[in-house]
């Protein structure tokens, strides 16, 4: 398969989780010495502002989220470097923490109202279907599991998610199901949100990097609290953005 045919089968779905799971599917199952150059073209005239090439690229930026595909990403990882497929090295890239470690944060159970402190499974069943008060105290639930099923519930809004990517301290886990929620990540603020918050996970945001635009990337390259490999990765991109207009209103991209 060539970038193009990839392009031309992922666009004709129309959905994104379709998109996303067809591109997981060929990450999962082609091998990486032959998928690894299909990939580098697409990064490559996706970093030039390529609008077809970008939307492809959302749903890789999707499956390549996705904790089961660890092993075929390492793999490609590894083509990526000995191949010196540097666009798609960018996207893969594991960046080095030079901040220190990021201590571990004592889980703290909202009170839920009930006179004693509810059970994980109690809280997961409130968050599918929550009024505007319980709502309120889901978002300060520390549990990613919560998290994950408020993030699939139709009553929340993006100003709710934002204030969960933007909070701080944060909480590394749950920004890291922010990052896998294609309904959430392609918000504009929501990512930009979680590129600058410094609990989130540099190997996340690394990967939400590749999506950000021309305005994002200088942000994040001004912001003193990102990481060093995270904001030099930005450097990287914008030198590659072209000049001109981009497609901030695409969305696809949203």
């Amino acid at each position: 398969m060539s970038a193009d045919g990839l392009i031309q089968k992922t666009r004709g779905l129309l959905e994104p989780e379709l998109r996303a799971s067809f591109v997981f599917a060929l990450v999962r199952d082609e091998p990486a010495e032959e998928l690894a150059p299909v990939l580098e073209d697409l990064c490559a005239r996706a970093e030039q502002a390529e609008l077809p090439a970008r939307e492809v690229l959302v749903a890789l930026v999707d499956a390549l989220g996705r904790p089961d595909l660890a092993g075929a990403t390492q793999r490609l990882r590894e083509e990526a470097t000995g191949r010196a497929f540097l666009a798609l090295e960018r996207l893969l890239r594991q960046p080095v923490i030079t901040l220190g470690e990021r201590a571990a944060r004592k889980e703290h159970i909202p009170d839920y109202g009930r006179g004693r402190t509810l059970t994980l499974g109690e809280r997961k069943s409130l968050a599918r279907k929550p009024d505007r008060n319980t709502l309120e105290r889901l978002l300060a639930d520390p549990h990613p599991a919560v998290i994950e099923r408020l993030l699939a519930n139709p009553r929340l809004v993006e100003e709710d998610v934002l204030r969960i990517a933007a909070r701080r301290p944060g909480h590394a886990p749950v920004l890291v199901a922010i990052a896998r929620s294609p309904r959430w990540i392609h918000r504009p603020r929501i990512r930009l949100a979680l590129v600058l918050n410094p609990d989130s996970p540099p190997e996340t945001t690394a990967l939400v990097c590749g999506l950000l635009m021309r305005q994002e990337l200088r942000l994040v390259i001004e912001y003193t609290h990102v990481e060093p490999s995270i904001r030099a990765l930005c450097m990287e991109y914008l030198e590659r953005r072209p000049p001109g207009p981009e497609p901030d209103d695409d969305p696809e991209m949203h």
